[in-house]
């Protein structure tokens, strides 16, 4: 495990693994909502405590890679495909856009399953970018928080 979290995280979300809900939820609120750039970014998720490297290893390994981005022109809009099971199938599609989020009520990229979807038609995601590229998001189920999660675009 020590080696997957050297080689296939990168370094924010190792760091933010460390940290608590509320630590989070502070980087997230002094992040600007800029929107993704069209293509890949890998995905760790983030449920705060002291088994979190272990679940974000084994969240990686056999449920959730993270999302392909594809880009509307101009708007910080688009859709979005997640990749999931160990094999990094490309489902559960979505929309997102420039929206307000529902932990802080600031400007934010929202990302909207409820129309796309039926297994995810209650799970929103939201995100922000913490520095170029490298994303903080939450995640809802209805209006209910159930955990984080960090995307790194790829080059």
């Amino acid at each position: 495990m020590d080696r997957f979290l050297r080689v296939a995280m990168h370094e924010a979300a190792r760091t933010w693994l460390k940290l608590s809900r509320r630590e989070l939820d502070d980087i997230f609120r002094a992040a600007p909502a800029n929107s993704p750039r069209s293509g890949y970014a890998r995905g760790t998720l983030i449920i705060a405590g002291p088994v979190a490297h272990i679940f974000a290893w084994l969240a990686w390994l056999f449920v959730w890679k993270g999302k392909v981005f594809q880009c509307d022109a101009g708007d910080g809009s688009g859709i979005v495909i997640n990749l999931v099971t160990p094999f990094g199938v490309r489902s559960v599609p979505g929309r997102f856009y420039r929206g307000e989020s529902w932990l802080d009520r600031m400007p934010s990229i929202v990302i909207d399953y409820s129309q796309t979807s039926f297994v995810a038609r209650k799970v929103r995601d939201e995100i922000r970018e913490v520095r170029p590229g490298v994303f903080l998001g939450k995640v809802w189920w209805r209006h209910t928080r159930i955990f984080d999660f960090a995307l790194v675009q790829q080059a």
